[in-house]
């Protein structure tokens, strides 16, 4: 699979040199989004620990873009985009390049890889609050008494997450579109030097990724369907920890102003007896600028043998507002319950908040 990647990217190159047309040069966009929320919080915690109730929570990025399209059809452009919220001090998080044309789209660098591209989520109340990555949490773990709490609460197939990495991507035909990802080293940084290959430690090596999407249409039924497979080999002896492998199915039905979508994603992280399988099911109904929603998240989660697993209810309900050209308005109302042998974690909240894309 490796060797195919490369060659990819190598006819791409040559694709490009063969065939030089003058055209104006990249310009640079900046663009991104920002959003805050007012948060009502009540959830059970330690003793003489409390949450705060009413809290403002926020999440922004910022990204500097360019794309120019020469006269050959090739399209290339340049993406960066850094976390900018005070927490994160200015972090970038991906930073990678492209080319597209009638044979496809490469990308070569940090940025997320095909089985999360091509991932089909289920609909929901705010994609922030219950969407494929959860952005605004509903429920703070660290203030309760849960041995095995879980992570953040979303769906995403992205073990390789944003290290170095290259993508390939079909073109669409009659709707269907495949993909395939290698990447060099998981949580691998940029570098101008080749990294050292077997480190000690819980290290992971080559991860490959493959995916495929279908987007159609039967009379006034649209279906959207999707699958992806990701796995990491891991470069050291261990007996706790083995190569990761993650998969993930999902569709969607949209008849009209309505949508219906169910999502599922398992992934072993790496770990022997460690599986999280998560299943979401979702509903949405547009009207004009408003979108009802409503979301249902299960997620069971092993933690080694011996030790009872922990299993997360999630009840979501909400609507988003549409008031300008990339400005929403969002309200939503979640229920969370988190188990783990005689050990309860509940939570319900409410989070009012707008964001702005621009």
């Amino acid at each position: 699979m490796k060797k195919l990647l490369l060659s990819t990217a190598a006819i791409a190159g040559l694709v490009a040199a063969a065939a030089p047309a003058q055209a104006e040069g990249l310009k640079l966009d900046v663009k991104g989004y920002t959003r805050a929320y007012v948060a009502y919080v009540d959830q059970d915690t330690s003793v003489n620990v409390d949450e705060r109730s009413i809290d403002i929570l926020r999440d922004s990025e910022l990204a500097f873009t360019g794309e120019v399209t020469l006269d050959n059809g090739l399209t290339v452009g340049a993406y960066i985009e850094a976390d900018v919220d005070t927490a994160d001090n200015f972090t970038m998080d991906e930073n990678y390049i492209y080319m597209a044309g009638h044979w496809g789209r490469v990308n070569v660098g940090s940025e997320d890889g095909a089985a999360y591209l091509l991932q089909v989520a289920a609909p929901s109340a705010d994609s922030a609050v219950d969407g494929i990555r959860q952005n605004v949490q509903g429920v703070n773990y660290g203030l309760a008494t849960i041995a095995n709490a879980p992570g953040e609460l979303d769906y995403d197939n992205d073990i390789a997450n944003n290290s170095e990495k290259i993508t390939y991507l079909t073109p669409v035909f009659s709707g269907f579109q495949a993909g395939l990802t290698y990447t060099p080293e998981v949580s691998g940084t940029s570098r101008t030097v080749v990294a050292q290959e077997n480190l000690a430690g819980n290290n992971y090596g080559d991860s490959y990724e493959v995916a495929f999407r279908w987007e159609g249409n039967f009379d006034e039924l649209g279906v959207t369907l999707g699958a992806g497979f990701a796995t990491a080999e891991l470069e050291a002896t261990s007996t706790t920890l083995e190569d990761q492998e993650a998969w993930d199915a999902g569709i969607d039905f949209d008849f009209g102003p309505f949508g219906l979508g169910v999502a599922y994603l398992t992934d072993d992280q790496g770990l022997k007896n460690n599986d999280i399988d998560t299943l979401v099911v979702g509903a949405d109904y547009v009207t004009g600028p408003f979108k009802l929603g409503a979301s249902y998240m299960n997620q069971d989660q092993e933690n080694g043998t011996g030790v009872a697993d922990t299993e997360t209810d999630r009840y979501t309900g909400g609507v988003v507002y549409t008031f300008g050209p990339g400005m929403t308005f969002r309200g939503s109302v979640s229920y969370i319950e988190t188990e783990q042998a005689n050990q309860e974690v509940e939570s319900t909240n409410v989070l009012l908040g707008t964001q702005i894309k621009f």
